[in-house]
């Protein structure tokens, strides 16, 4: 019977030994992990292999993102493993936004790219996607939430690249039209880049700035056909996108209107064709990588997932001024 207790106190003094081991361990997690980095570290502890991409965009019907969601399967297909990519359009609705991204984070998708729609109303889904450990990286516009990257192209480099273009080209003397767009982050920062670039040129005169073309054909040509009644003479126009340049230079045809030149920012397949139309005043384009972009997000997601975060979680894409001189030479989306 000592023999028995003996070996039954041993057992037991064993048992409490591992006992307390897994709790010192579990005490130890629970204290390192904040809440902006549970995503990577959740998933780098449960050995997860990257298998679902939620990407949540603006608008599916813009060229942009498009080249966004088949950039995302490109690269999910050289990662291989059958990773399921699934693309949706929120058509610039945060309400549909945040609801897309809820689901996402419901079916345990372990990677979710988007594209903000509203930098700040974006914030508790965001948070709650990452609290429930789902990678999440913003593309091409900046989010006011922590997210484990931001990918974009260098957009106030766009802006100015674009109107320096336009200051060159006149000389440093004229009157400009910026075409804005929907307030978003990417969007404010290449109008910060164009007036950065029109500011050191005093006979520059940027005579309106404040139209909203809402990034689409029609609401540059809207926008476009009523600066046209409104200034009798305009010499060049930033637009803000490409969709909204190309209604521009719609606008221009209608009216017959040709003393002017438009400069856009995407690099798009529209703005490539609308530069090879010499009846058009559609002539540059500051060009952007969307596909490059949402590859490097996924292969950042992915080694988030595998343990490995990046240098910089903040990643600038430069971008290059196409025009109708060097288009020959453009690769284009």
């Amino acid at each position: 019977m000592k023999r028995i207790s003996l070996i039954v106190g041993i057992l037991g003094f064993a048992v409490v030994g591992c006992t307390n081991g897994v709790q010192n361990d579990n005490t130890a997690t629970n204290t390192n992990n904040k809440a902006t980095n549970i995503s990577a570290e959740s998933l780098t502890n449960q050995n997860k292999k990257l298998q679902t991409i939620g990407v949540a965009l603006g608008d599916l019907g813009n060229p942009f993102y498009n080249a966004v969601q088949k950039g995302a399967e490109t690269e999910a297909q050289k990662i291989g493993g059958n990773i399921r990519v699934n693309a949706v359009s929120s058509t610039f609705d945060l309400n549909q936004q945040t609801n897309q991204i809820e689901n996402f984070t419901a079916a345990n998708t372990d990677l979710i790219i988007l594209s903000a729609v509203d930098k700040k109303g974006v914030k508790p889904v965001i948070d709650q996607a990452r609290l429930a450990g789902r990678v999440v990286i913003a593309l091409d516009s900046a989010v006011d939430a922590d997210v484990d990257a931001m990918i974009s192209s260098n957009n106030t480099q766009a802006g100015e690249v674009a109107c320096q273009y336009i200051v060159d080209r006149l000389k440093g003397q004229g009157s400009v039209v910026i075409l804005n767009g929907t307030p978003m982050d990417s969007i404010n920062q290449r109008v910060s880049g164009c007036e950065k670039s029109l500011s050191k040129y005093p006979n520059i005169k940027l005579i309106s700035k404040e139209q909203n073309a809402e990034g689409t054909r029609d609401g540059g040509l809207r926008v476009m056909s009523d600066l046209l009644t409104t200034f009798p003479k305009i010499d060049a126009v930033f637009a803000t996108n490409d969709q909204s340049g190309v209604g521009a230079d719609l606008a221009a045809k209608q009216a017959r209107r040709k003393e002017f030149f438009i400069v856009g920012v995407d690099g798009s397949p529209d703005a490539t064709k609308a530069m090879e139309d010499k009846d058009g005043v559609f002539t540059a384009t500051a060009a952007q990588n969307p596909a490059g972009m949402a590859e490097k997000a996924v292969q950042i997601g992915n080694d988030i997932i595998q343990g490995k975060k990046p240098e910089s979680p903040n990643i600038l894409i430069p971008v290059n001024l196409v025009t109708r001189e060097n288009l020959s030479s453009y690769k284009g989306w």
